[in-house]
């Protein structure tokens, strides 16, 4: 007999595609860090030239892994629940909780595209000193990661109305 495999939608797929594209994002961001502190310390201690740019890079990087792993973290369920509230719950009313949970996230989600975009509009003329680029630049991070925070929990909307469940990206 075949097995039925089941369809999935395009918002799974779109959203698992860019959770993998945010994760792999962060990740390289990370890597990123490594290198820019480890060159730091070599040309201070080895060269005895401190780089002034590793200072602001780092920082910039900082803030695109800590907003992108966020974001992947909600989608694939890695940020902090109520889940031991939720296990005390009734059926009907867990399902309620968890719709009104994912409600909050996103809607902080949506503070953050709406915040991140007025600071970044508001330092948009102002330059890193050390990297002679906008400060908008650490505001972009917060944007992407609010947009994406707002799709993946819709995503988990729908998966519990469906009773589904969204299956991680990095499976």
């Amino acid at each position: 007999m075949p097995v039925q495999v089941e369809k999935v939608s395009f918002l799974t797929r779109f959203n698992a595609m860019l959770c993998r594209a945010a994760m792999v994002t962060a990740v390289a961001a990370l890597f990123g860090i490594v290198f820019v502190v480890v060159w730091q310390v070599f040309g201070r201690y080895v060269l005895n030239d401190t780089p002034t740019w590793a200072e602001g890079t780092s920082l910039v990087l900082v803030i695109y892994v800590t907003m992108l792993g966020a974001a992947a973290g909600v989608r694939d369920a890695g940020h902090i629940g109520m889940e031991s509230i939720l296990i005390l719950l009734p059926e009907k009313l867990r399902t309620k909780f968890e719709i009104v949970i994912h409600a909050l996230v996103a809607s902080f989600g949506v503070a953050m595209v709406w915040y991140g975009t007025v600071l970044g509009r508001s330092v948009m003329n102002y330059k890193i000193p050390s990297l002679g680029v906008s400060e908008g630049i650490n505001y972009v991070a917060v944007v992407i990661a609010g947009v994406l925070i707002i799709l993946f929990c819709i995503e988990h909307i729908i998966a519990i109305v469906t009773g589904k469940e969204v299956i991680p990206s990095w499976h």
